[in-house]
C-alpha cells in the first residue's frame, strides 16, 4: 500500500515541478512589475434617465480619472474599457448637483480608480413639451430662362416636435433640405429630411417630407413705340394738347397673350375730368386687355387746356 501511494505521489513529478516553476516565475514577474498612475479622459454615461424630463443644454460627455495599476494592466486598457456612469433616477426638473466618485467608474480587472475630476457635475433638467409647427421649405438656383418658381408646398405641411419646454416655446417652424430648381423647365417633387435649428428639439413624427415646386412660364414683355396720347373727359368748349403727344410702352404678360395683342389694342390716355384752362402735368394711363404695363416713357405729359 505504501509503495502504491509513493507511485501516485511521484507520478508526473516532472510536469508538476515545471508548473510550479512557471507559477513562481509569473508571480515574480507580477510582483516585481512597477505600479504606475495615469490620467485618462473617459466617456460619461447617463443612465436611468427619468421619463418626462429633457436636457435644455448639452450635458458633459467626458470626465478625467486617475487610475492605478501595473504597467502591463494599464497598457491593455483600450477605448471604452473605462467608463464613468452617472445614475439619474433621482433627477427632477431644475438644476441638480451629482457627485462623481471612484466607485462610479467601471474599470478592467487589475486597474484601480484613484480620483475623478470633476468631483461633482451640475445638470439642468426641464419638463418635456410637444407642439405642432409648420414645415417651411426653401429652393436654390434659378429655372431655365423664361420660367419662374411658382407655389412651393410641403407634404406634410406640419409636424409635431418635442423637447425642453423653453426650447419648444421659442420654436416656430421646422425646416427641410434645400431643393434645387436650377435649370428646371417643369414642376418637380423631391423627398427631403425635416430638421430643426435648435439641437435640443427633435421631430416626434416622421422626419421626412416631400417638397412640391411649381415651375411656371415666366412673364414676357412686349414694347410698343409711339402710342398716341388720347385726351379724355375735357369739358365742352375747351381744347387740349399733350406734349409729347406719343409715349413708348412696355407690356408684360404671358407669351401667348402678348402675341395675340394688336398694337391698336393698347390705348394711352390722360384724364382731364374737371379741369379748366391751364397747364397740367398729368399721368399717362394705358387701357390694354389681358396684359399688364411694365413701363411708360414718359410716365407724365404736359397738357395745355385752352378756350378757343
Amino acid at each position: 500500500m505504501a509503495r502504491l501511494t509513493s507511485f501516485w505521489l511521484f507520478r508526473h513529478f516532472g510536469l508538476r515541478l515545471l508548473s510550479l516553476a512557471l507559477a513562481f516565475a509569473l508571480w515574480m514577474a507580477v510582483a516585481g512589475e512597477e505600479t504606475v498612475e495615469r490620467g485618462i479622459r473617459v466617456p460619461l454615461e447617463l443612465v436611468q434617465f427619468p421619463a418626462g424630463l429633457e436636457l435644455p443644454f448639452e450635458a458633459p460627455t467626458l470626465v478625467d480619472v486617475r487610475v492605478r495599476g501595473s504597467s502591463t494592466a494599464l497598457s491593455r486598457v483600450g477605448p471604452g474599457d473605462i467608463v464613468a456612469v452617472l445614475d439619474l433616477r433621482s433627477a427632477r426638473a431644475g438644476r441638480r448637483v451629482f457627485q462623481l466618485n471612484p466607485e462610479q467608474v467601471r474599470v478592467p480587472f487589475g486597474v484601480e480608480v484613484v480620483q475623478v475630476s470633476p468631483a461633482s457635475i451640475v445638470i439642468a433638467f426641464e419638463k418635456s413639451d410637444t407642439k405642432t409647427v409648420p414645415v417651411n421649405a426653401s429652393t436654390e438656383g434659378s429655372p431655365s430662362p423664361g420660367f419662374v418658381v411658382g407655389k412651393v408646398s410641403v407634404d406634410p405641411p406640419t409636424v409635431q416636435v418635442t423637447g425642453p419646454e423653453s426650447a419648444i416655446r421659442r420654436t416656430s417652424e421646422a425646416v427641410t433640405d434645400t431643393v434645387s430648381v436650377a435649370g428646371a423647365r417643369e414642376s418637380l417633387s423631391e423627398a427631403v429630411t425635416i430638421g430643426l435649428m435648435d439641437p435640443a428639439i427633435r421631430v416626434k413624427t416622421s422626419g421626412s417630407a416631400t417638397v412640391h415646386v411649381e415651375i411656371l412660364p415666366g412673364p414676357s414683355e412686349r414694347p410698343l413705340k409711339d402710342l398716341p396720347v388720347h385726351l379724355r373727359s375735357f369739358a365742352q368748349g375747351l381744347s387740349a394738347q399733350a406734349v409729347p403727344s406719343t409715349v413708348d410702352v412696355v407690356l408684360r404678360g404671358t407669351r401667348e397673350g402678348l402675341s395675340r395683342l394688336e398694337a391698336s389694342d393698347a390705348v394711352a390716355y390722360v384724364d382731364l375730368q374737371g379741369l379748366g384752362p391751364g397747364d397740367y402735368p398729368l399721368e399717362v394711363r394705358i387701357d390694354v386687355p389681358s396684359a399688364g404695363v411694365s413701363r411708360i416713357d414718359p410716365p407724365v405729359v404736359q397738357v395745355r387746356i385752352t378756350r378757343p
